[in-house]
């Protein structure tokens, strides 16, 4: 039969079958595709591809975005078992005030450190706990390994590409980043003499409870998208820092220069530091604004804080760190409610700081 259906396909088509066959020495015929049917082929198959890669680009942008925001909601859980076991939401870091070199202020212990003990199924949770008391410079695994340097999943965006852990000069380990911060309110994050904090859902030494969030906890953002190692300036030391009314101003105010290097310190690259431009961020730009700074030749989007928490007995710190984030045109973040939410980047200052102020009084209105 399948000779007979052989030979009916040699009368239909002759040519076809001739034209993909040439004769081979000892009658051999071999079948072979000519070089403008391979070209053709090719050309499909290139346009296939064009035309899958966006979608399954775009598959994976909505994967890695439904990790984040369930990576978040898992702080958000943690932020409310924090406040059910001790009656407080955690500070953004615990502080004497009576000294910059105790070893109270350079503990400073970041609120996500805090958290994660409270997280279900966290291995770690536990030793975090144990060691809160001591400096997180001599916080230690059972194995000597330094706990400042362990990459903690759940603090990470997997969009996120810099992961790397930030090592010493020498090449030793030492601190890992996160993608997580909290929020610090609009601009003012802390006065060391009068020990008051800012406007925003965390604060050095804050105890705040769910009463102290006349807003409403499902209008108070709790923690927002930031970018690792984010180049920053910090330590300006200016007494009485104003709001920048534009990113240009930002860039005038001065500081110590941080860059972006992974070889040196920068900014969300310490998820137990609890000082602003490590574990949070301000709403004094809405999220991705660009705040653009030349420094040696070279153009960087750069945060600015006015003084490291811990670090003055009398300058405050005042800080403009922008949420951002590796998703395109959006930032997720949490409410105090525990729920999770995206951000878009024609979200106006207005809106984006009336969600950042614990008792603004403020109309959030559309996010």
């Amino acid at each position: 039969m399948i000779l007979s259906l052989t030979l009916h396909c040699g009368r239909l088509f002759p040519h076809a079958i001739q034209r993909k066959t040439h004769r081979l020495p000892g009658n051999h015929r071999n079948p072979a595709f000519t070089l403008v049917e391979l070209l053709v082929v090719i050309a499909i198959i290139a346009a296939l591809v064009g035309l899958l890669l966006p979608a399954v680009q775009a598959a994976r942008e909505s994967a890695r975005r439904a990790a984040c925001s369930n990576g978040m909601r898992q702080l958000g859980l943690a932020l409310a078992n924090h406040e059910s076991a001790t009656r407080r939401f955690p500070p953004s870091c615990a502080w004497s005030g009576t000294s910059t070199t105790d070893a109270s202020s350079n503990a400073v212990w970041s609120a996500q450190a805090r958290l994660l003990p409270y997280l279900e199924d966290f291995s770690l949770g536990g030793e975090i706990q144990r060691q809160l008391a001591v400096p997180y410079s001599q916080a230690s695994l059972g194995s000597g390994e330094r706990l400042a340097a362990q990459r903690i999943a759940v603090l990470l965006c997997p969009s996120e590409p810099n992961t790397q852990i930030r090592t010493k000069p020498d090449g030793t380990a030492e601190h890992a980043p996160l993608n997580y911060a909290v929020n610090l309110g609009t601009w003012m994050v802390y006065r060391p003499d009068s020990k008051t904090g800012g406007d925003g859902a965390f604060f050095p030494n804050s105890r705040l409870r769910p009463t102290d969030f006349t807003d409403g906890m499902s209008q108070t953002i709790a923690l927002g998208e930031v970018k690792a190692y984010t180049p920053y300036f910090r330590n300006a030391g200016i007494s009485s820092p104003g709001m920048p009314s534009s990113p240009d101003a930002a860039c005038g105010l001065g500081g110590d220069f941080k860059s972006d290097l992974p070889a040196l310190p920068s900014g969300h690259t310490e998820w137990v530091d609890g000082r602003a431009h490590q574990t949070g961020f301000t709403s004094t730009f809405p999220p991705h604004t660009p705040v653009r700074c030349v420094r040696s030749s070279a153009t960087y989007d750069i945060d600015w804080s006015n003084q490291q928490e811990a670090k003055s007995l009398s300058i405050p710190t005042a800080a403009a760190v922008t949420s951002r984030s590796h998703h395109p045109a959006t930032v997720t973040y949490a409410m105090m409610d525990g729920s999770v939410h995206a951000a878009a980047d024609s979200i106006s200052a207005e809106v984006w700081r009336s969600l950042t102020t614990r008792a603004g009084g403020e109309a959030t209105g559309s996010r």
